[in-house]
């Protein structure tokens, strides 16, 4: 304390920069125990998350398949992300999120089956298309007035969208038409230097791409089997339609 004038003023310490640096390790390594990311890929993540945040587009493993990744609130990364992939823009994007609170955020009304699916199969290899709330731009949905939303059982792609702060682009890493990739490698092959970072998480566990269910309707409909099979879907809802292909 440092009296004067019948005051008493406290005088912090200044810490150097060696125990700052040190300090912050100490919480990289505490958060990287808790998540089950390994101190490197942290710091694979905390530059993707400056890096989109800035606007730029990050390729990311998940439970599925690798995934490209933008700040769905920030307009000219989501048009960049349809030209890198060189998708069509009424092909609306879908979008990823840290867990199931945050349906409410991107979609109203959230129809009650959407939860049923959510308790059972989130996060997983699910992706809802639901009606969409006035948050989300038309720019991730093509103009529709449904949004694709999935929580992803991986993560990396948990913590990006959490450091971030909005749901992220979660998109296939790959140019429109192309095989899904499944490895860094795989992404860079198609990608190359067009995208700003791609993490390294190594061969995604699941190896196939989430199955989509519509449950805007009255009953549910199955516009893509993938690594949910119908079957456990009509374990949890009961009646459910599968679009024919064609």
């Amino acid at each position: 304390m440092d009296g004067g004038a019948g005051q008493q003023r406290c005088v912090l310490p200044v810490l150097d920069e060696a125990v700052i640096y040190w300090s912050r390790t100490v919480i990289r390594l505490i958060i990287a125990m808790l998540t089950g990311i390994s101190a490197d890929m942290l710091r694979q993540v905390e530059r993707g998350i400056a890096i989109l945040k800035d606007g730029g587009l990050v390729a990311f493993p998940t439970d599925t398949v690798y995934g490209l990744g933008a700040c769905a609130d920030l307009a000219p990364a989501v048009e960049r992300v349809y030209t890198v992939k060189k998708r069509p823009r009424d092909m609306p994007l879908p979008l990823l999120l840290a867990s199931t609170a945050q349906i409410s955020e991107v979609s109203y009304p959230v129809p009650q089956m959407a939860w049923l699916l959510a308790e059972y199969l989130l996060p997983g290899a699910l992706t809802l298309v639901l009606p969409r709330s006035g948050l989300v731009a038309d720019t991730v949905t093509g103009g529709a007035f449904t949004v694709a939303v999935r929580v992803p059982a991986h993560p990396v792609p948990v913590a990006l969208i959490e450091g971030v702060g909005v749901p992220i682009i979660g998109t296939s890493a790959n140019l429109s038409g192309r095989p899904s990739p499944l490895t860094a490698k795989e992404v860079c092959a198609q990608l190359g230097d067009i995208v700003d970072l791609v993490i390294d998480g190594g061969c995604c566990p699941g190896g196939q791409e989430s199955t989509i269910v519509d449950v805007t309707g009255e009953v549910p409909l199955v516009l893509r089997e993938g690594a949910i099979p119908v079957a456990e879907l009509r374990r949890v809802c009961g009646r459910i339609l599968v679009k024919e292909r064609g």
